[in-house]
């Protein structure tokens, strides 16, 4: 494994970091503050960020899109979450559907949703996939319930298909303007034989986004309902075949999304271990630093230890995929990257829980910058299925 960075990687880096500490720093503590969860968005925010290539940064660049592999990915994702974590994971959210429409969609589709993406700073991306009875059931379903798993309907009626039903906590949800939505198209057999995955725009006659989900954390990040009523989808706007849904993305190597989490963490991570740093040096009245306090000395060194573990968990895992993607022979015995995902789950929450110690009750204050690491590093808990979901997989390292 090569630790040293290009050129081309340190420059997305430098350009990360900067817009993190000049842009998002200054804002994020007042946008998790607002009370109404559909207010939080700042779509400012998005055409900065856009405009510096953070929203395109994984589009091919066939499509004007600037390409970047995933060490480069990861460090941007780590940057930005630094700044706001939320944030950084609206517009990574779009770096994992452009890739696919780029992977696995038609020409003509390519060319009917990539470009308009490219060119406009306000183009987001989403996925339905959750419904209100099935989650982890869409992820890994049981292979003995016919009826388990995507409860939304999709029929055939000549060029078009005719989709009723429901998403939820679907990510920018209220405000993307394209989705990849999975619907059920033959219920007669399992869940893995009869799905279709459609594109479905925002303008879509019968669909529109519901009620936007209150959270503990990650405020900014928008998580919505969306609801299908009679919504007419064109036939050409199907992805793959019919009732090929479940495998649409079966030729991804790149476990973009777990490699997504956790680099977020890292971030995350960052932040809380700047923080703690900051307090621990800082003199009381009395003259004296936390910092001379054999306690949180081994505080801060506990939080720094996790930390770094972290980062390089998800440097090797981004240097694997990318080796993964370029078709390496050796990919096949490369740790699964779902592995950092879960050690991202207990790192940001034991680093932010120490972090928020450091700082005493003042950090435990509601919108102080250290009880908002805290209420963001929960999300990890549920996030694309739990842990103990995600931990299944090792069935697959004892075929």
């Amino acid at each position: 494994m090569d630790l040293n960075l290009t050129k081309e990687q340190r420059a997305w880096q430098t350009k990360a970091r900067e817009f993190a500490r000049e842009e998002l720093r200054p804002i994020t503590l007042k946008r998790d503050a607002i009370a109404d969860p559909s207010e939080t968005f700042d779509w400012d925010i998005i055409r900065k960020g856009s405009r510096l290539g953070f929203r395109t940064a994984a589009t091919p660049k066939a499509y004007g899109g600037h390409g970047i592999d995933l060490v480069t990915q990861a460090l941007v994702m780590t940057e930005l979450a630094v700044g706001d974590s939320a944030i950084s994971k609206t517009f990574s959210q779009n770096w994992k559907w452009s890739q696919l429409i780029a992977a696995v969609c038609t020409a003509e589709q390519k060319e009917r949703f990539l470009r308009p993406f490219v060119a406009d700073d306000t183009y987001l991306l989403g996925s339905g996939s959750t419904e209100p009875n099935s989650g982890s059931d869409n992820r890994m379903p049981p292979e003995d319930d016919q009826k388990a798993g995507v409860r939304l309907r999709a029929e055939r009626r000549g060029a078009e298909w005719i989709l009723n039903g429901e998403k939820v906590f679907i990510a920018n949800g209220s405000v993307a303007k394209l989705f990849f939505v999975r619907a059920r198209t033959d219920s007669t057999v399992h869940v893995r034989k009869g799905t279709t995955l459609f594109l479905v725009p925002r303008e879509t006659p019968g669909f529109r986004h519901g009620k936007v989900f209150n959270k503990r954390g990650w405020r900014f990040y928008q998580n919505a309902e969306l609801v299908f009523e009679n919504a007419r989808v064109p036939h050409e706007n199907v992805v793959g075949e019919v009732n090929q849904g479940a495998g649409a993305r079966g030729g991804d190597r790149s476990q973009f999304g777990d490699l997504e989490l956790a680099a977020n963490a890292l971030g995350v991570c960052d932040a809380a271990v700047e923080m703690a740093m900051r307090r621990a040096a800082a003199r009381g009245e009395d003259g004296a630093r936390l910092f001379d306090h054999q306690g949180a000395q081994l505080q801060l060194s506990e939080m720094r230890m996790h930390t770094e573990a972290l980062r390089a968990f998800v440097m090797r895992t981004a240097w694997e995929r990318d080796r993964a993607v370029e078709r390496d022979p050796q990919a096949a015995h490369f740790v699964p990257a779902l592995f950092v995902t879960n050690f991202s789950r207990y790192a940001i929450q034991r680093v932010t829980a120490l972090n928020m110690e450091l700082h005493g009750a003042t950090g435990a204050l509601m919108h102080a910058g250290a009880e908002k690491l805290v209420r963001d590093a929960m999300i990890w808990t549920h996030l694309a299925g739990d842990s103990v979901v995600r931990m299944k997989a090792i069935q697959r390292e004892m075929r």
